[in-house]
């Protein structure tokens, strides 16, 4: 997430109440976790495991517990709980903010574009030329929507991310500041769930298709002209590259590419990262072909075991 305007770092720190270390002029453009950062960004850790992950990423200023041995130049904040600064930081410069119609004055629709009846369109949304919403459909605040978009009935687009830290046995919600941002010619089909980014964007490329009730996790990136069937389930900071194809109820877990063109059948899931251009099946999933020959294999065991009872014999 952009800050609307750059915020001084010595600021930060007396509203936090950090110990800063390092340049108290600098200014701070941003705040993302660990893997959206760029330069001119705050993020934060709090556990030893991630020092030096975090100081190694692109990331200026790092809120932290503790002072390293080595700040590999970063500038710091020093406190005891970085995750609820973080957290305060992402609430104060994206609140949530109430609505009082459906359609929000600051939302801008383009030209020829259909809202149907019971849409509901948050704060500072972009929807293209020639698109079509369906009746009941929810676009949360700040979505991006290209041109000609069809998005069927009771699809919803921006709800917060699915990502929250235990605490004292208990989970906090991390605060969604991110985005949706879908291409051009994409279709969003009935009761699809999009979740925003955390502090980036969840992003659809131009031309892919989604079929009813696929959800996509947050900060997951979908490359161009993919095509998902029905149920497909798909975890947070994917990314899926063009051409990929995932049929029914395909499951994918976090942090794992799909490489160009890949195919996987129905009611596979997803583990590991998968290599472009072929076709897998299966839990975990595996080379088609192979999955198949294993399965068949499988099927004459009764078989195998009989003869093995009879040379007993």
């Amino acid at each position: 997430m952009k800050f609307k305007t750059a915020l001084k770092l010595s600021a930060i720190a007396q509203s936090t109440g950090a110990r800063l270390l390092g340049d108290p002029d600098f200014m701070v453009t941003g705040l993302n976790e660990i893997h959206m950062v760029e330069p001119g960004d705050i993020t934060f850790v709090d556990h030893p495991k991630y020092y030096a992950k975090v100081l190694a990423s692109a990331a200026s200023v790092i809120i932290i517990d503790k002072e390293p041995s080595n700040t590999m130049g970063k500038n710091l904040l020093i406190l005891d709980h970085p995750f609820e600064a973080y957290n305060n930081l992402a609430k104060t410069h994206s609140p949530f903010v109430s609505m009082n119609r459906n359609i929000s004055e600051s939302a801008v629709i383009g030209l020829n574009t259909v809202i149907q009846p019971g849409v509901v369109i948050g704060h500072n949304v972009r929807i293209g030329k020639d698109c079509i919403l369906h009746p009941n459909v929810v676009i949360y605040d700040n979505c991006v929507i290209g041109d000609r978009v069809q998005i069927h009935a009771g699809a919803i687009l921006g709800s917060d991310a699915f990502y929250f830290k235990k605490q004292f046995d208990a989970y906090t919600t991390m605060h969604s500041c991110g985005r949706v941002v879908i291409g051009d010619d994409v279709t969003i089909g009935a009761a699809c769930t999009i979740d925003r980014g955390v502090s980036g964007d969840t992003t659809i490329g131009d031309g892919s298709k989604l079929d009813n009730q696929v959800h996509v996790g947050h900060d997951t990136v979908i490359g161009k002209h993919c095509l998902f069937a029905a149920q497909v389930g798909i975890a947070g900071v994917v990314k899926i590259e063009d051409h990929v194809i995932l049929w029914g109820q395909v499951g994918v877990q976090k942090d794992l590419t799909i490489g160009k063109g890949a195919v996987v059948l129905g009611q596979s899931g997803i583990g590991k990262s998968l290599d472009a251009g072929k076709t897998y099946f299966g839990s975990p999933t595996r080379d088609a072909i192979d999955k198949m020959r294993e399965l068949a294999l499988l099927k004459r065991l009764p078989e195998v075991f009989e003869r093995l009872d009879k040379s007993e014999y």
